[in-house]
């Protein structure tokens, strides 16, 4: 199952991806007298309660008739407003680290940060350049972890029965403000620069998510391409850490880390500028596209 957040004709919906169209289980949940959460972020509370309604209705009759060509669409961040920062996990590739610093920087214990709320877009959405405070904005192709039930105090044991899915997440960041200020909210957190999408991927269909292909390409040149496996800290470390004395809650958003490949990394450092493209794929889930604007 794939569910996305989209528009069609003003009126927005939760939709699941079947090949390359959309099926609206709002409209379809309507028709069939059924209810049915209002946002995916509000399903994705629900949990195995609204996946099941939305699986039955895929059976419906109406299906044909509710099922629109992505074109058709306007995909908005599958959580279109976290209820929460974003938790991000620093330098969580060692070539990632290696390429900001030296073998020094690779973490002993789990670096995390976070982007606001506020920096979320969806796919295609044009990202601002922010040329009036930055010239140093910067690209992190990640896996993002969807949290799918609170808890607090989580072992690692249970820690991957608290996954709803996976998206990606564009971890943009204005380089020359991180060093700044010395620290990462201002940095990661302008408007516009946590795009995310296009879907969410229910984690019944990724057997493996520490096994996942990651390339990023900029203007269709290949900058990033990695995989999950170089995780220096697995999944359900990240969440039994993240969860020690603070609770997380369904919905909340993890993201995983970027491989080796970032403009700053090159030398001489490439930042992005208008107009240039931004194009993540994820093995399993798809491709996060974005584009640099005014």
């Amino acid at each position: 199952m794939k569910f996305v957040s989209a528009v069609r004709k003003g009126d927005q919906f939760i939709g699941m991806v079947k090949d390359d169209a959309v099926i609206n289980v709002s409209a379809l949940a309507a028709s069939a007298g059924k209810k049915i959460a209002q946002t995916l972020l509000e399903g994705i509370q629900q949990g195995e309660e609204f996946t099941s309604v939305a699986e039955d209705l895929l059976n419906s009759a109406k299906v044909a008739e509710y099922t629109y060509p992505l074109e058709e669409l306007q995909l908005l961040a599958p959580i279109p407003r976290p209820s929460k920062n974003v938790f991000c996990i620093g330098k969580n590739y060692r070539d990632h680290a290696i390429e900001m610093g030296s073998e020094a920087d690779i973490p002993e214990n789990i670096m995390v940060f976070s982007k606001a709320p506020t920096a979320v877009i969806g796919h295609g959405e044009g990202i601002p350049s922010h040329s009036n405070i930055t010239d140093q904005l910067d690209y992190e192709g990640e896996l993002a972890v969807i949290i799918g039930k609170t808890g607090t105090g989580i072992s690692e044991a249970d820690a991957m029965d608290y996954v709803f899915g996976y998206t990606i997440i564009n971890d943009i960041t204005a380089r020359d403000l991180q060093q700044k200020h010395k620290q990462f909210l201002l940095g990661k957190s302008l408007n516009g620069t946590c795009p995310m999408g296009p879907w969410i991927v229910h984690h019944s269909e990724i057997s493996n998510p520490e096994n996942l292909m990651i390339e990023t390409k900029v203007n269709g040149e290949v900058r990033q391409k990695g995989n999950t496996s170089d995780f220096i800290f697995d999944i359900r470390t990240m969440i039994a850490e993240l969860s020690k004395g603070m609770t997380l809650e369904a919905g909340d958003i993890i993201a995983t880390g970027t491989p080796a490949g970032v403009g700053k990394g090159m030398k001489p450092p490439v930042f992005l500028k208008a107009g240039d493209t931004i194009e993540i794929t994820i093995e399993g889930i798809g491709t996060l596209r974005n584009e640099i604007v005014e």
